[in-house]
């Protein structure tokens, strides 16, 4: 199996960051607008990009640490996916170790969403350190 891995250091406390990520308000802050569902453990998140939705159950939640979603309906090559998100703080910054795991196939597609985590990620470190991130359909176009 294949992932895509992005590291990034966000100016801002691991709370600040793990809200962001864990939350409907934030996570519509920096991902996509159209975000709704329970982002309990257990829970389903739902992510709407204009008609297409990627379905996440949030599969563990560590206070400020560590959040993870399997995707369960999304484009094929989505689904059964992992998303890893781990959040340790060095020097007063949040630094993201983030991970998309479990792809089949290394394709077009695996190199679009390669480079479009690496916006939606900078979208977050927008979003924590300024209180505006660029969400879809506002983010940067590749």
């Amino acid at each position: 199996m294949n992932e895509i891995r992005h590291q990034i250091t966000i100016r801002g406390p691991q709370h600040d960051v793990y809200r962001a990520l864990s939350t409907i308000e934030g996570l519509s802050n920096w991902w996509t607008r159209t975000t709704s569902g329970d982002c309990t453990q257990g829970g389903q998140i739902d992510f709407w990009f204009g008609d297409h939705v990627s379905a996440m159950r949030v599969d563990r939640l560590e206070a400020d640490r560590i959040v993870v979603w399997q995707c369960t309906r999304s484009a094929p090559d989505w689904v059964g996916t992992q998303l890893r998100f781990e959040l340790t703080e060095m020097e007063g910054r949040t630094v993201v170790a983030f991970s998309h795991r479990g792809w089949r196939d290394v394709n077009d597609f695996f190199a679009h969403c390669t480079t479009k985590w690496a916006v939606f990620l900078l979208s977050l470190k927008q979003y924590v350190e300024s209180g505006t991130g660029a969400p879809f359909p506002n983010d940067t176009a590749i």
